[in-house]
């Protein structure tokens, strides 16, 4: 070859990889078809509720196509089934059942919490009504313990699905008891006890939704237990980054007023890391205060938040629970390329707001 077709030749390009986006909505554009059909294969009344809760419909059911978030549970279930070998398609009951269970929870968390909007639109049960959101989350549950009882593998599978939701039924039990406890003193909430709550409500479905792909896709025992756990500490980092994101967070990203943990006394990571700070004690008082924070008591309650230290609490939390998940993911064998673009997806998970 001479040197003039060596200046012209190219080296061959090499395909940059997948962003977390694009991966998550690979996922999520291969589990619609199947949540669609189920989820019109309930009562017409309840099909709209559900359909108006996954940000398909308005009330009255006219078609809409609102953003429900990123599809997180149904991406780990498909990714955990490729990860170990099988095929993507083997995920999908997998990662419908988890979308149904996960919103079936947001619909009760939302009634249990009185929040009134649920990303930028009025909550099920503001726009339907208390009586209703609950049957219509129960509709879900149910037809999420169907969808697993239909495939191969139904008895692991659902024993799978039900152990999740026993830990995330304890983890919203103890969040809600937070609420009461004092903010100092011998009966505060730790940030140990805090975390725990976390990993059950939070990261039990996510680690159920890993280790649904696999198990679904004939992954060995240790694996899918593996897969589990490594799901768990995911779902801790990212319940870290919802509560910075509840104090600082952008409301046209998140559907939610600012500072709104902050107005409503949540018990946050971010909030109980300060309070256990040295400069603490400023912020002790104010929230200890009988009198309820107006708009410039949660400015400043915020500002004592990250002056104390919580704000940088929080980030290096979700970044350790992050790298126990990654430690996790490298000591089982896995598919190079499904193992790369579930470790994408991890990181782009808590980085959203750390």
């Amino acid at each position: 070859m001479t040197s003039t077709a060596l200046q012209h030749s190219t080296a061959p390009t090499v395909p940059a990889p997948p962003t977390a986006a694009r991966i998550l909505r690979r996922c999520r554009e291969l589990a619609a078809p199947a949540l669609a059909e189920a989820v019109d294969g309930l009562h017409p009344w309840i099909a709209e509720m559900a359909g108006y809760a996954l940000g398909r419909c308005e009330v009255g059911g006219a078609p809409a196509d609102h953003s429900q978030g990123k599809g997180v549970r149904q991406a780990l279930a498909v990714l955990g089934a490729e990860a170990v070998s099988g095929p993507a398609e083997a995920g999908v009951p997998g990662a419908v059942a988890v979308e149904l269970v996960h919103t079936f929870s947001l619909l009760h968390d939302d009634i249990m919490d009185g929040d009134a909007l649920r990303r930028g639109r009025p909550a099920l049960w503001k726009a339907y009504g208390t009586g209703p959101a609950v049957l219509a989350g129960d509709a879900l549950f149910a037809l999420a313990v169907e969808t697993l009882a239909l495939t191969p593998h139904a008895g692991l599978a659902v024993r799978q699905l039900t152990t999740a939701l026993g830990d995330l039924v304890r983890g919203q039990a103890d969040d809600l008891l937070f609420a009461d406890r004092p903010w100092t003193g011998p009966d505060a909430v730790g940030v140990g006890e805090y975390e725990a709550m976390a990993e059950r409500k939070t990261g039990a479905l996510l680690g159920c939704a890993l280790a649904l792909g696999a198990r679904l896709a004939g992954a060995p025992g240790g694996t899918v237990a593996v897969l589990d756990r490594a799901g768990r500490h995911l779902g801790v980092a990212f319940q870290i980054a919802d509560d910075v994101l509840g104090i600082w967070g952008d409301p046209s990203v998140t559907g939610k007023p600012v500072h709104g943990d902050l107005r409503q006394g949540k018990k946050t990571l971010p909030v109980l890391a300060a309070l256990g700070a040295p400069g603490g004690i400023e912020l002790a008082a104010l929230l200890g205060s009988s009198v309820p924070l107006d708009g410039e008591g949660v400015r400043r309650a915020a500002a004592l938040v990250e002056r104390a230290g919580g704000r940088a609490a929080a980030v290096r939390e979700a970044r350790r629970h992050l790298t126990a998940a990654d430690t996790l993911l490298a000591g089982v064998p896995l598919a190079p390329g499904p193992a790369a673009d579930l470790r994408t997806v991890l990181s782009a998970l808590a980085d959203r707001a750390i």
